[in-house]
């Protein structure tokens, strides 16, 4: 009998194969705006933009972050990239037996921190305690509510200036030929962080996390115009990501290796370790597809904004290939494969 292996809740395939052959196919379709089976980072139910997470995260402190901020910064961030305007959290925790209080509070201060720093309260929760051994330590699902953005009516209008706009929401499908593809800022940062500081390779004196709460950087990209699609490269990191939207949308992209933006101490580290910085998760960082008429535009504002400071334009989307291809260093071509799973397990 086959089972669940930590590489079915990694991100890559084998977490795609898992939703779509073992999840989603008992569950009832509804029409909606955004559906279920769209697979993107939300759904949307007559207007309203709905996401929900679950964090394991091991250890629930590392250099940058912690457990508490990532629950609040990645569901924030899951209604953003859909061109939406989080406004309100739920948390649910589940709580090992034995838990320090003192830890508890530490997170919850961290996860207060973070909901004032977005604008977006803690509306509703629930609590939950299991006998000592059956979990570790604790995990927290947090979901959120939202609305379409106030700036997306001038974002998609500024973008069908250039060509047709099939959606007026964010999605992975929105990608089409000749489009730029910018990433925010470095990449790997907050997967080699916690891997560091977790197995004691000590690298983590220059990495710190990047988890941070995206919805007002977001805006202020929205409000330049011309974004047809946005995706918070997390679990399997900027390579599944940017495979989504290739599959998605059917149409290849075109990305240069020595655009993409990765900081001296990830890139070594990554060698060290014989892990692909690409397929490592973020938690502060954001992909977006913007018509090319719009796109240095986008990346002046982005870069404007210390959460952009590293922003840069890496790729474009090629209708005449049917892959994701990197134009490697020396001047070579390869696939770009999404991750089976994600190297570096409970990140997130």
């Amino acid at each position: 009998m086959k089972r669940v292996t930590m590489g079915h809740g990694a991100g890559g395939e084998l977490m795609q194969e898992l939703i779509a052959k073992h999840i989603a196919p008992h569950l009832p379709k509804f029409k909606t705006d955004v559906p279920l089976d769209s697979f993107d980072d939300s759904a949307v139910v007559n207007g309203i933009v709905f996401t929900t997470d679950a964090h394991t995260v091991k250890p629930l402190f590392f250099p940058g972050g912690d457990i508490g901020a990532l629950s609040v910064c990645g569901t924030i961030n899951d209604i953003s990239v859909m061109g939406g305007e989080p406004l309100a959290l739920s948390s649910a925790l589940v709580l090992e037996e034995g838990l320090e209080l003192e830890v508890l509070e530490k997170v919850m201060a961290s996860m207060g921190r973070y909901s004032e720093m977005a604008g977006v309260p803690i509306v509703t929760g629930d609590t939950k305690v299991m006998e000592a051994g059956a979990i570790d330590k604790m995990v927290i699902t947090t979901a959120a509510i939202g609305r379409r953005s106030p700036y997306m009516d001038h974002n998609l209008e500024v973008a069908s200036r250039s060509r047709r706009v099939d959606s007026k929401w964010l999605t992975d499908d929105n990608l089409r030929d000749g489009d730029v593809v910018i990433a925010s800022g470095n990449l790997g940062d907050h997967g080699i962080a916690l891997l560091s500081f977790r197995e004691g390779y000590g690298f983590e004196s220059n990495i710190q996390s990047d988890v941070a709460p995206l919805n007002r950087f977001i805006a202020s990209i929205l409000q330049v115009g011309g974004v047809v699609c946005m995706k918070d490269p997390t679990r399997g990191g900027m390579a599944n990501a940017i495979n989504e939207w290739s599959s998605k949308s059917k149409v290849g992209i075109e990305l240069e290796e020595t655009a993409i933006p990765l900081s001296p101490a990830v890139r070594n580290a990554s060698e060290m370790l014989g892990l692909d910085p690409l397929t490592i998760g973020n938690e502060g960082k954001v992909l977006v597809g913007v018509v090319p008429e719009m796109a240095d535009f986008v990346l002046e504002a982005m870069q404007a904004s210390p959460l952009g400071k590293d922003a840069a334009i890496i790729g474009k989307a090629n209708k005449a290939i049917k892959h994701v291809i990197m134009r490697t260093e020396v001047g070579g071509k390869r696939i770009l494969e999404p991750p089976v799973g994600d190297p570096v397990p409970r990140i997130c």
